[in-house]
């Protein structure tokens, strides 16, 4: 039967090679059967810049994701928190696809909205307000023109400040407001909704003006793989 892929969350870097053996080893092996592919965010734990695609990792990625467009599987990217930098020069050596977040598509008959999910996390005023900042044209083009060691040492110290921050921060705050929630669903005429970011993987219900709407959360692979497989009988999640 026809299926679709859906994976986010990865955050894959050289320090962590026993995950990018098993986002290999899923492409090669289960991805390769699939209709297409889609990646949902921060597919890397970070990215400087589409020139330093030649790091041994970043080629070996784009190169496992071309193989899979050389099968007939198609292949889409939506930029997350992590990979915003991500640009055209790795979407074509991945032949892959760059998707907006939103994403509305009919998903083997059922309306379905695509998103990386940090713009849920509406009550994470602090988060919103980096989100601006970074996705702000100018910023980006800044950072772009540094040297590759001045950006990756740049995005070292924001790791960390970024890991102090999410101590301070409840659970409650990190994790998406069930009023911007609803408030989408209606945007989009409830339909399906699949997204990652928070690392809370699940499957919820929502009843939004008497519509009953489903909400897929991807898990991230921090821990170990997975993904959501989806066809015309519905959606499962699968942990690898």
């Amino acid at each position: 039967m026809s299926h679709s892929l859906f994976i986010s969350d990865l955050h894959l870097a050289e320090e962590r090679p026993q995950i990018s053996e098993v986002f290999f080893e899923f492409v090669a092996n289960i991805a390769s059967h699939a209709e297409a592919l889609y990646i949902l965010g921060d597919l890397f734990e970070y990215w400087i810049g589409d020139d330093d695609l030649e790091e041994p990792l970043n080629a070996a990625v784009a190169q496992a994701l071309a193989g899979l467009g050389a099968r007939g599987v198609a292949v889409y990217f939506m930029h997350g928190n992590r990979d915003f930098l991500i640009g055209r020069a790795f979407a074509e050596r991945a032949r892959a696809g760059l998707i907006c977040d939103p994403t509305t598509l009919d998903l083997y008959g059922t309306p379905t909205v695509l998103m990386h999910g940090d713009t849920l996390c509406t009550d994470d005023v602090d988060y919103q307000k980096f989100r601006a900042m970074a996705r702000n044209p100018k910023f980006q083009a800044d950072f772009l023109a540094q040297p590759i060691e001045a950006r990756r040492k740049r995005v070292g110290q924001l790791r960390e400040i970024n890991a102090q921050a999410k101590q301070a921060k409840s659970a409650e705050i990190m994790d998406v407001s069930q009023a911007t929630v609803e408030d989408t669903l209606r945007k989009f005429n409830y339909p399906r909704l699949i997204h990652g970011h928070t690392h809370r993987p699940a499957r919820h219900v929502h009843t939004v003006d008497g519509r009953q709407c489903e909400r897929w959360v991807l898990n991230d692979w921090y821990e170990r793989g997975g993904y959501l497989r989806c066809d015309a009988d519905g959606c499962a999640a699968v942990l690898l």
